[in-house]
């Protein structure tokens, strides 16, 4: 996998694409086929890059949007590791629930806001609740799927020593889910941003999420794009972080 990472073919792709999908931009751009500014140019882009990154509303609104996915991926994580370790340590029972939990994870999460708003509030609680809503899923069905590949042999050792239930997790299952953990960490982290940003969008005022819906209303197009790419690279930051975290805690995973 790192051979392939440092391809120079691989690589010259890669930045021939990002090249040649700049050019094709600016020149739509530049064309102005579509109404008004609505593919701006890179050069007003730039600008307002470097604008959004020496304010201070954009900073203030990046620590909310911050903590609201913080605490919500330590929520999905918590409850989606343990709810996977008990249904697919319970068969039956992860049998059972299996459909259920397919299916809302393939629903929009965003239709439960109205709930979540009366359960919660409308407060920083209600953002931080529909996206760890968000990130449970990927988070369960990662685990699920990772405690099918757990060796039973392993399991018959525990058990022949008499493990309880909480020493099983900790000595046995744990240790044999650190990449299917990690695999669910990445997917549930960009559904919960996601999360996050539709409440924002809807019910919030402050937030990045808010920020964009602001900067819409008021038709700063060059602006929404900036603070889109900036949202981007923290994004993609964040996923190249826990990569190298899983290719440390999970070397053999790595390789394979």
């Amino acid at each position: 996998m790192i051979a392939a990472r440092l391809d120079p073919r691989a690589q010259f792709i890669r930045l021939g694409t990002v090249v040649a999908l700049l050019a094709a931009w600016e020149a739509l751009a530049r064309a102005r086929i579509l109404y008004a500014d609505v593919v701006p140019t890179l050069e007003a882009i730039a600008v307002a890059l470097v604008r959004l990154v020496a304010s201070a509303e954009f900073y203030h609104s990046l620590a909310i949007t911050a903590l609201e996915v913080g605490a919500g991926i330590v929520i999905a994580a918590a409850t989606g590791v343990a709810a996977g370790i008990l249904f697919g340590a319970r068969r039956f029972l992860g049998r059972a629930v299996e459909p259920y939990v397919v299916a809302l994870a393939t629903t929009p999460k965003i239709i439960f806001l109205p709930i979540v708003m009366l359960m919660v509030g409308i407060g920083v609680e209600s953002k931080t609740a529909l996206g760890a809503l968000s990130g449970f899923f990927p988070i369960a069905i990662s685990t699920m799927a990772g405690m099918r590949e757990v060796r039973r042999v392993h399991i018959q050792v525990g058990r022949s020593f008499n493990c309880s239930a909480a020493q099983m997790v900790r000595l046995i299952y744990l240790p044999a889910l650190v990449g299917p953990i990690l695999t669910g960490l990445r997917l549930g982290l960009g559904v919960t941003l996601i999360g996050v940003l539709l409440a924002e969008i809807k019910i919030a005022k402050a937030g990045l999420g808010f920020l964009a819906q602001d900067l819409y209303s008021r038709f700063q197009i060059p602006d929404l794009y900036a603070l889109l790419i900036v949202v981007f690279v923290i994004a993609v930051l964040i996923n190249e972080a826990m990569t190298a975290a899983g290719r440390r805690l999970d070397p053999a995973g790595a390789r394979r």
